[in-house]
């Protein structure tokens, strides 16, 4: 059947894959899990609810909250009846979520519960268009989302809900989607119905077409990444279980025993950083094949591997890698990574692993994705992010810029149409900011983001973020800013990796309380600057970080220097460490 519309899928979802388990998530610790006929019952009522309070076609309804089966009742349920589902990340600051509330026009809110309620109630009296919130937790004073369904299960209203149905276009907008942004005010992206479906299709056959499959969602589903994932998981037919927690990620793994999920380059680096931890702890032969396997890893290629280096993986993965398997649920096949650049050794040793992972790109205003690795000749190449899908076509300005034409492209800013123009060329096509090329095997690489790159004192271009992602490769650093706009040279503030750290310290017998402690002891600082200096030999004369200054945190989202999809919030971090930068020049 032809899709025109997101809610469409329920449709071909009961047409093809009529199952008894479709989503699954906890609840205090129990997996309660739905069927279909629940995922419609619910959905319809939540349609016929949000009709019974005069929610009318057009209004927006704001969703703040982790992942769990109900987004996907609510999410369907709002744009049926043609209001405008705006989801909102539970981790941004009580500014934003003012500026949201009031820029959107939204009529009424939906919160996970106390820890997220509590982090805007101050501010509902300053937004006077909001008349309502729900809840998805039982929370004293507020409506449960339970109460809505009720609602609408008393007052159906099945011709005109079927009637309004009738009346969405693909052209429709379905969704207003708030970046994040590293600089300034979120902006509203305004996603039409076509958008969305036009990336679900493009995407859909790159996965196995096996509805038995079962997926794992974690990433927050109002992460646009995320959400077309969910999209494609439900065109496909798998069974799709979610986690509210990302602490919780491993255990709901050997649980559910996953075959797919999505995630950031974060989330990989994360479980790389504990298996090498692992590894220092081994002794004799374990630790021998741990590290004969690791070596053995960063060296993998998709083809060309001789029979010798065949002959030791398949050694090692019965060996090692299973261990590696076993711990992320024992059927893990396929890893879809997005939302930043993925370090090329750790795409090599996870495939190593026999995971497959698949490298993703693209923007909120694409819908998303712009271009992904696939299991097609030449479809996977370390370093790069795939070909552009077959409806996507894309171009290299002439000053580097990747610029895209297709379907998928947003309908604009909401409410901003001096900034929709500043992003679409004369001839339409959408200007990305960021700088890339294509390989010789029609695969997109992407170099560095245009508005970040600067020069030197010397007329010499600096590429921030290929530098940070060189010097985050070392296990001692967490995350890295390049600084040096109109000075002699490169230098970088540093955010060090304290969990390896740690560990590093007991092994050398560095005692310590504070990460104050850490990052003065000058032991460690000459070891990081040996870090650096690895990094420099693979970097042009130019590019060489010469200084450098240690932080004594991690950078995160709650601690300001990090967006919500984890990148770096250059303005912030400058003005938070001003004094740091100044030293270094």
């Amino acid at each position: 059947m032809e899709l025109k519309r997101l809610f469409d899928l329920l449709d071909r979802y009961k047409e093809k894959f009529n199952k008894p388990i479709l989503f699954g998530g906890k609840i205090d610790g129990i997996w309660q899990r739905y069927s279909l006929q629940q995922h419609i019952e619910n959905s319809t009522n939540i349609s016929y609810g949000l009709m019974q309070l005069g929610i009318q076609p057009g209004d927006k309804i704001i969703s703040i909250t982790t992942n769990r089966p109900e987004w996907n009742f609510l999410d369907m349920g709002i744009m049926m009846c043609g209001a405008i589902h705006v989801p909102v990340y539970p981790n941004i600051s009580s500014e934003e979520y003012r500026h949201i509330f009031n820029h959107s026009e939204a009529r009424m809110i939906f919160v996970a519960g106390e820890e997220m309620y509590s982090r805007i109630k101050e501010i509902l009296p300053q937004c006077k268009k909001i008349e309502k919130v729900y809840t998805f937790r039982n929370l004293h004073g507020l409506e449960h989302l339970k109460e809505l369904m009720e609602l609408g299960s008393k007052n159906p209203q099945q011709e005109k809900l079927q009637s309004i149905k009738d009346s969405i276009t693909e052209d429709d907008v379905a969704t207003i989607i708030y970046t994040s942004g590293t600089t300034g005010i979120p902006k509203g992206v305004m996603l039409t119905h076509k958008n969305l479906l036009s990336n679900v299709e493009a995407i859909y056959t790159i996965p196995p077409q096996k509805p038995e499959l079962v997926t794992l969602s974690f990433l927050p589903l109002c992460h646009v990444l995320e959400r077309i994932i969910n999209y494609m998981y439900q065109y496909n037919g798998y069974t799709v279980y979610y986690v509210d927690n990302i602490a919780l990620v491993s255990e709901a793994m050997r649980e559910t025993h996953p075959s797919i999920v999505c995630c950031v380059p974060r989330v990989l680096e994360s479980i790389h950083d504990k298996i090498m931890a692992t590894g220092r702890k081994l002794t004799g032969y374990e630790r021998l094949f741990f590290y004969w396997a690791v070596n053995l890893g960063y060296r993998y290629r998709i083809e060309g591997n001789n029979i010798f280096y065949r002959m030791q993986l398949w050694l090692l993965r019965r060996l090692v890698f299973k261990k590696w398997k076993q711990a992320l649920g024992g059927s893990l096949d396929i890893i879809v990574s997005g939302g930043a650049a993925l370090q090329e050794r750790l795409a090599r040793i996870f495939w190593a692993a026999g995971f497959r992972v698949l490298e993703g790109y693209g923007l909120t205003e694409t819908s998303p994705v712009i271009s992904v690795s696939n299991f097609s000749k030449n479809g996977v190449e370390f370093g790069t992010v795939g070909p552009p899908l077959s409806n996507v076509q894309v171009r290299i300005a002439d000053d580097g810029e990747i610029q895209c034409k297709a379907p998928s492209v947003m309908k604009g800013y909401f409410k901003d149409e001096e900034q929709t123009k500043s992003v679409m060329t004369e001839d339409g096509w959408f200007k990305t900011g960021d700088i890339g090329l294509i390989t010789k095997l029609n695969n997109v690489k992407i170099t560095d983001r245009k508005k970040e790159i600067f020069k030197t004192a010397a007329g010499k271009y600096i590429s921030p973020q290929l530098i940070e992602n060189k010097l985050k490769e070392s296990p001692f650093i967490d995350n890295a800013m390049v600084v040096g706009e109109n000075q002699k040279y490169p230098a970088a503030i540093i955010s060090l990796n304290f969990f390896h750290l740690r560990s590093w310290c007991d092994i050398k017998g560095i005692t310590f309380t504070t990460n104050e402690e850490i990052i003065g002891n000058p032991v460690i600082k000459k070891r990081v600057a040996k870090e650096i200096d690895n990094v420099n030999a693979s970097l042009g004369e130019h590019e060489r970080i010469v200084k450098f200054e240690l932080t004594n945190i991690t950078w995160s989202v709650d601690t300001g220097e990090l967006t919500p999809t984890l990148k770096l919030r250059r303005k912030i971090i400058s003005e938070k460490y001003s004094s740091s930068i100044s030293k270094l020049f």
